[in-house]
């Protein structure tokens, strides 16, 4: 048996491995954390609880820059029209519609910075 200290994000694991018995069977690791596990920073509440009504929410598939606004709030729109364009490794994304609705709100304005999964528009 041999004895190995492991580390998978962040947390440490004492595991002990049998040697020589050649069969693919793998045993369940007798290891117990030596630390605690840190916790996930819980994300951010989305923004449409702060200011918009939007029950569908528009999140940003990548960090990057806005380019351009193509809807305006209370404007109706079609499953896979163009919302805004989004400047990301020096290519423009059109971020469209997820399903028909009415635009509640655009979080984002023309020239602003946005991080992958942050919301920049809600539809009702």
């Amino acid at each position: 048996m041999k004895n190995y200290t492991i580390t998978v994000n962040g947390n440490v694991y004492e595991v002990t491995v049998e040697e020589g018995t050649g069969s693919a069977a793998a045993a369940a690791p007798a290891a117990a954390p030596k630390a605690a596990p840190k916790a996930a920073a819980p994300k951010a509440a989305p923004k449409a609880a702060a200011g918009a009504a939007g029950s569908v929410i528009v999140s940003a598939p990548m960090p990057g820059k806005i380019l351009a606004v193509k809807a305006s709030a209370g404007q109706a729109v079609k499953k896979g029209e163009v919302l805004l364009v989004l400047e990301a490794m020096k290519m423009e994304n059109e971020i469209v519609a997820p399903q028909d609705g009415t635009v509640a709100s655009i979080n984002v304005a023309v020239g602003d910075s946005v991080e992958a999964g942050a919301t920049i528009a809600t539809l009702n």
